[in-house]
């Protein structure tokens, strides 16, 4: 069976979680393997079956060689996998038994090694993971890399998906959408935010721009803004650091914007060494939804 059909049969169990992105309407897979709407908006699943929800052009320097880089450190080196553990845990705490089929999804999910790595975490059957991202590269990548999980290109700003569809938001070094996450959030779902803090990279930072680095970071506001949709269940802050060898640092600067702005002579610098240790300094928000209705 090729993945366009795979795809479009799990797009079709779970449809009713989808809704159309130009008309907001509850949409269907038809016969063609194909998404319509009731006002039929027809949208294809592409031969590595992800779907193009986008309504309008996206322009961005994540690309390609981008993803690839972040797909291989974040699978192959142990520099996140603390993370993924603590996201393990704090979603076995809030459903520790998926006695019913439940969507988690990664909104800004890049090529979805996060999300992947989670799901495979929490080993729960009955989970589906959805991850959607505004960078068509990115999802192409995570469609030819993970089965199982639906992909979408498509817009924080407006997404295509129906209200209360999601048990679990993660949202992991991405930009947000409050109100729309609000939105699709279950009243007994949670939503995980993963934001940096003032010490993370701080060794990439320091050897690309040496004094000029911004040593007074705060992600305050971003906290602030965060409890101004929902409730706030927790903060964690994770600091650790690993020991990256030299293919690994050179995967680092390759999947990180700190490198497109800098010296190229400090960043050969960076990639040269035989290996370095790398801070990572994260503030991980953990909400419920705030409404009542």
């Amino acid at each position: 069976m090729s993945k366009k059909i795979q795809s479009a049969n799990l797009v079709d169990t779970w449809s009713s979680s989808l809704k159309c992105p130009l008309c907001g309407s509850p949409v269907k897979v038809n016969e063609y393997a194909g998404l319509v709407c009731l006002k039929h908006h027809a949208f294809d699943f592409s031969k590595h079956g992800y779907l193009n929800l986008l309504t309008r052009p996206a322009v961005g320097k994540y690309g390609k060689f981008l993803f690839d880089a972040r797909h291989h450190l974040i699978t192959e080196s142990s520099l996140y996998k603390p993370l993924h553990k603590v996201l393990r845990d704090l979603i076995l705490k809030d459903a520790p038994e998926a006695e019913n089929s439940w969507m988690m999804a990664d909104l800004g999910c890049g090529e979805g090694s996060h999300l992947q790595s989670v799901l495979k975490a929490c080993d729960l059957p009955l989970v589906t993971g959805l991850g959607l991202d505004i960078s068509k590269e990115g999802i192409t990548l995570a469609a030819k890399k993970y089965e199982g999980s639906i992909w979408l290109v498509g817009d924080l700003a407006s997404l295509p998906l129906a209200d209360r569809s999601c048990r679990v938001l993660l949202n992991i070094l991405s930009p947000a959408n409050y109100k729309e996450f609000t939105r699709i959030l279950r009243q007994d779902g949670i939503i995980v935010k993963v934001v940096p803090g003032p010490g993370y990279l701080k060794e990439l930072r320091q050897a690309l721009y040496g004094d000029n680095e911004k040593r007074s970071y705060s992600n305050k506001h971003t906290s602030d803004l965060f409890c101004r949709h929902f409730d706030r269940l927790d903060t964690i802050q994770l600091n650790y650091r690993q020991r990256l060898n030299g293919a690994e640092l050179q995967l680092l600067a390759s999947m990180t914007p700190l490198a497109w702005s800098s010296d190229p002579e400090r960043l050969q610098d960076f990639v040269r060494q035989e290996s370095a240790w790398v801070t990572v300094d994260l503030d991980i928000l953990v909400g419920k939804s705030d409404r009542t209705d």
